[in-house]
């Protein structure tokens, strides 16, 4: 994460990870995120100060964890998880709206390998928290808000789920529930507003953890709606306390880009802001795109590579495919030094398609890739859901950029191109904004020649690849897929641009 001097960069997790839960293990902090259609799923970041953060692993990283049918619409799939450390032990409660419900996985090592699943059939509704109160019984809140104790080792429930807290009143979708143990008081944390542009953070508290729960006076303690601010759809929280013993929270927002009505493309980020607390009432700080840097030493972690050469049996965990990733779809132990791909659906239109991809991070990147389609034919692809994409693909002695957009499909524009391996590439440039109806960005695909010299396509605008455009809870992801046969990629290199 970029730092100058005294200041650090929010997003501390800029792209497509959102829904933030964190929890502390001595001088180590992790932290697990949504993963939606994507396989593996919720991915494991750990950070020393709560700033660098580098994913360590994906919790879900078997099909036995992870059940996502192919019919499983974007946007489906794993909502929502909690993260704690308790009694020795690391617990990750997460809902698979697509398939199991409520499901509770354990390690002893965040980084995995985490258990099988143990289902939990009489937990209700999305957004599972979990909490361990003085005699250590465990209860599991979930968005609504409803509670009900919980045997987490065998996933029974232990008498009947009951309303405790419905947040602000006329306030709709209160969900994403924490309970926490702090001072003389129990506090129950929630978004609500829907995680739009009126997206906030409550809280209550009570001397009990079943309540009743007293809302604060100051509610939403946290919320940019109505605002012009640069980070807005604010919510989605968790608290943890800093080395120092400070108190921070870890929340999602996004960052709108061009006119109106703005449209974010990254997805919903993870951001920071500090908590002090005013009347035994927690008082969220200024968020901001620059913050002051925390108290303590700060400790980058290992950076993700922007070049990988696919020389290693398996994947690094940043890479995501769609619903699942057959061994025999993708496998880098084919030819040594490249990763093979094998179609199984036609386009990324097919929810069955083989497609590796990594997460948009920054509003400006350039993206290539060396691919030989000597067998098959594929290419690159901005994707942000079936419905909502750009491709670069090489096929048949020519590349050819299409556009997907709702209803419309679309080839843009083709050039032949020479027998052999062909780099494709893919930009994003950021856009100012000259009137209200201004993008808020444009993708650009091309190819290079073996010279370097690049050849521009077309030039393809970024609004239709949003949120606001296409609905639902993701972000961009930029990816290779295969479309027919076998197709092989030499390296793939994501650089972020300075603009």
């Amino acid at each position: 994460m970029p730092e100058t001097g005294t200041t650090v960069s929010n997003p501390v997790i800029p792209g497509f990870y959102p829904d933030p839960s964190i929890c502390r293990a001595g001088e180590d902090y992790y932290l697990a995120c949504s993963s939606f259609e994507y396989f593996p799923g919720v991915p494991i970041l750990h950070s020393r100060d709560l700033v660098h953060w580098t994913q360590i692993g994906n919790a879900l990283d078997r099909s036995s964890q992870l059940r996502l049918p192919l019919d499983s619409p974007s946007s489906g799939g794993i909502y929502a998880p909690t993260l704690r450390h308790h009694d020795g032990r690391f617990w990750l409660i997460v809902t698979n709206v697509s398939s199991d419900g409520n499901l509770l996985f354990t390690a002893t090592d965040p980084a995995g390998p985490w258990s099988e699943p143990i289902k939990l059939p009489g937990v209700p509704g999305i957004d599972p928290d979990l909490a361990w109160d003085d005699e250590g019984n465990c209860w599991c809140t979930v968005a609504g808000v409803g509670q009900v104790r919980l045997d987490p080792h065998t996933g029974k429930t232990l008498g009947p789920d009951r309303k405790i807290w419905s947040g602000t009143p006329g306030a709709k979708a209160p969900e994403a529930p924490h309970l926490y143990r702090i001072g003389d008081y129990w506090y129950l944390l929630i978004a609500e507003g829907g995680t739009e542009r009126c997206h906030g953070v409550s809280i209550a508290r009570g001397r009990t953890l079943d309540g009743p729960f007293e809302p604060c006076p100051a509610n939403p303690i946290l919320t940019h709606r109505g605002t012009d601010h640069p980070i807005q759809n604010t919510g989605h929280a968790d608290l943890v306390q800093g080395p120092d013993g400070s108190w921070w929270m870890v929340l999602l927002g996004v960052r709108p880009g061009g006119g109106t009505p703005g449209w974010h493309v990254l997805g919903r980020e993870t951001f920071l802001a500090p908590v002090t607390w005013v009347d035994d009432w927690p008082v969220v700080g200024e968020l901001s795109l620059e913050a002051p840097a925390p108290p303590w030493p700060l400790q980058p972690g290992a950076v993700t590579p922007l070049r990988d050469d696919f020389d290693l049996s398996e994947l690094a965990p940043h890479w995501v495919s769609l619903r699942h990733r057959p061994a025999e779809a993708c496998t880098t132990k084919e030819r040594p030094g490249w990763l093979t791909l094998r179609a199984r659906g036609t386009s990324l239109d097919d929810t069955d398609v083989t497609f590796v991809g990594r997460r948009q991070q920054h509003l400006s990147c350039r993206v290539r890739a060396l691919i030989d389609t000597a067998a098959g034919s594929g290419g690159l692809a901005v994707r942000l859901d079936e419905q909502h994409h750009y491709d670069i693909e090489a096929v048949d002695g020519e590349v050819r950029v299409r556009a997907r957009i709702g209803p419309l499909d679309s080839v843009v524009t083709s050039r032949p191109t020479p027998p052999g391996p062909v780099s494709l590439r893919v930009e994003t440039v950021p856009l100012p904004v000259t009137d209200p109806r201004t993008g808020p960005d444009t993708i650009v695909m091309g190819i290079e020649d073996q010279d370097g010299t690049f050849v521009e396509l077309a030039s393809l605008d970024g609004r239709y690849l949003s949120t606001e455009v296409a609905g639902g809870f993701t972000g961009r992801v930029i990816g290779m897929f295969a479309s027919a046969g076998s197709v092989h990629f030499d390296w793939y290199d994501y650089e972020p641009l300075e603009r």
